[in-house]
Parts: C-alpha cells; structure tokens; sequence
C-alpha cells in the first residue's frame, strides 16, 4: 500500500511523534447533553449551547496538552477546536448524534449541512464516522450500513482525507452491560474489524471497542462478580480479534471508567496486540460533570487540571505497548507507507 499525500499528512497531524495515535475524544453531544441536565436536575432541552460549547472548550484546553490529537463535533466543538493545544491535531465527527429510532437496526444519519470537504474546510485533519454496528444483523440493515460507509469512504478519498470509521456493536434486546452480552461480543467486534478492513469501505482506521468486557474477565481487579472469560481467554480473545485487521486500528473507552479501560490496554499489551493508540474521551473526563453541573466552569477546569490530567497521563503511559500506524504496513516511516 501506498498513502496519498493527504491522508498521510492528515494521519501524521494526529500522532504523535512514535506515530500512536493518542487522542481525547469530545464529541458526545446528546449523551452530555442528557448526562449535564440529571446533574444539574434541569430538562434536557435546558442544556444551551453554551453550556455545551463551555463544556467542551475546558476538555479542550486542560486535556490536548497530553494528547496527539482531540475528536470534536461540528455542532458545538468548534470553540474547542480552536482551544486546544497546538500540539494537537484534530478529528471531526460527520454523523448526527444517535441514530434513528423509528427503523429497526440502529441506522446512522449524517450531519446535513456538512460534508467531507466540509469537515476539511472546518479545519479537520481527519473525518470520524460513529456506525452502531453488529455482523449478524439481517441483511437487508447491514446492506445500507455497508453502502454507507462506502460514501463516506468515496468522499474522503475524492477530498484526500483519512477516514476513521468508530463502530459500537450492540444486540438487540439485550443490554450491552450484561454478562450476556459480554460472551457476544468478541464475535461482534472481531466480525466488524474484517468487514470494514476490506478495501471498498476506504476506511485507514478502524476505531474499534476492545474484544472483551473487563469486569467479566476472571481475576482482573474490575471484576467482581461472576465471569465470562478468564485472563488467557480474555487474551486470546485479542489475538483474534486483531489478526483480522487489515487496517491499523486504535481502541476506544466506549463510556468505561478510567480503571477499566486502563486494564483493558493493560491485556491488549500483554497479548500483544499491534493496536496504534486510543481515541479516549469519557474515561478521562466523564467523573467531571457533576462538578461541572453543580459547581460550574471554574471548578470543572481545577478538577480537570488534577484528575482529569493523571487520567489521561495513567491511558497515555499504558501506550508503549502500542505501534505506529504505519509500522501495520510494514514501514518504518509514515513516507514510507
């Protein structure tokens, strides 16, 4: 494989200097939105756009001094974008928040006043979809999901753009939290991780949950109660998942604590993975809301500053174990990929 000269500068603009991708995630818009209004006790709709735009802009400043790059929405983290640090680079989410509840499958919408182009002229370095996604749904949902990535991958190439495309898999009817979808989602993840590595979907990296639940690995400290997997399962379990990829991909903290995702890099290492970093958002600064809601601004940031950074620091340090993207193409350099 040869990069073109776009999605290598837009790749090299979000890792750092190994080539890891170590990213804080901000982009959660309906979810923060509900999140600030229970703490707050107010209704949802009572969230201004200020406050979300407020919100956003102190994760900004406070975390991208101790990441190679944030993810922001186009909706309200524009501030942000222009907040952050300038050894940051910027991703920029394309898709609408959540997904539509009026068909079955969890189908995905875009923004309709943007594009690819768009997102670039916004001052993007790289265009983030989110797609709720699971292999063995019917065919006739995968079907339109399938050529939906497939445009998006179409117009990141036509404007030269790295296209990471997030998937969050899910079964319908069971609760993504359960023991009982903790024994699924290995084959979820790992099913989704081939389908999008193939080459029509565009996609140069893939955003991926880690293969396994962590509070149902036996033996791990998150994990109290009953168990689906035990250590070397959980590993090999990584293995797996990671011996499909034919894409580069990085780990996300889908909403876990930042214990959690901390020992969920912890096995990915000791299985030996070649991930290429993380896109990390709610197990740095998720703790920090209620301060927000109910302190304000000024607290938020003082909370930020000390937990909120040895967050972040405890995710990046658990990120020697991770490889540059371009080392998945067997390059030494990102020129060379």
């Amino acid at each position: 494989m040869k990069i073109t000269p776009g999605k290598q500068k837009g790749l090299e603009a979000v890792s750092d200097s190994r080539g890891v991708i170590a990213a804080a995630a901000m982009d959660q818009r309906g979810s923060l939105q509900s999140a600030i209004a229970k703490d707050k006790g107010i209704d949802k709709k009572a969230v201004t756009y200020q406050m979300m735009c407020e919100f956003k802009e102190i994760v900004s400043r406070v975390l991208t001094p101790h990441a190679s790059a944030i993810l922001l929405d186009p909706e309200f983290g524009l501030p942000a974008a222009k907040a952050r640090s300038k050894n940051a680079g910027l991703l920029l989410a394309y898709e609408k928040t959540g997904y539509d509840n009026n068909r079955p499958g969890r189908l995905p919408d875009l923004l309709e006043d943007y594009s690819a182009r768009r997102i670039v002229a916004a001052g993007a370095d790289c265009v983030k979809i989110l797609l709720y996604y699971n292999p063995f749904d019917p065919p006739e949902i995968n079907v339109i999901k399938h050529a939906w990535v497939e445009r998006i991958g179409a117009e990141c190439a036509a404007n030269d753009v790295p296209f990471f495309l997030e998937f969050v898999g899910y079964q319908d009817g069971m609760d993504e939290k359960s023991i009982e979808y903790a024994r699924k989602k290995p084959a979820i993840v790992t099913g989704s991780m081939a389908e999008f590595s193939k080459p029509q979907y565009g996609v140069d990296i893939l955003k991926v949950e880690v293969p396994v639940n962590v509070i149902y690995v036996k033996g791990m400290s998150p994990c109290k109660g009953e168990s689906a997997y035990s250590r070397e399962e959980a590993k090999e379990l990584f293995r797996k998942a990671a011996a499909v990829a034919k894409k580069p991909f990085i780990y996300l903290s889908a909403g876990v604590s930042n214990e959690v995702f901390n020992e969920s890099l912890e096995l990915a290492a000791e299985a030996g993975t070649n991930f290429s970093g993380v896109l990390c958002g709610r197990a740095t600064w998720k703790d920090g809301i209620p301060v927000y809601a109910k302190q304000g601004a000024k607290a938020f940031e003082e909370w930020l500053n000390t937990t909120g950074v040895t967050n972040i620091n405890n995710v990046n340090a658990r990120l020697k174990a991770a490889k540059p993207w371009y080392s998945f193409y067997g390059a030494t350099s990102s020129s060379m990929a």
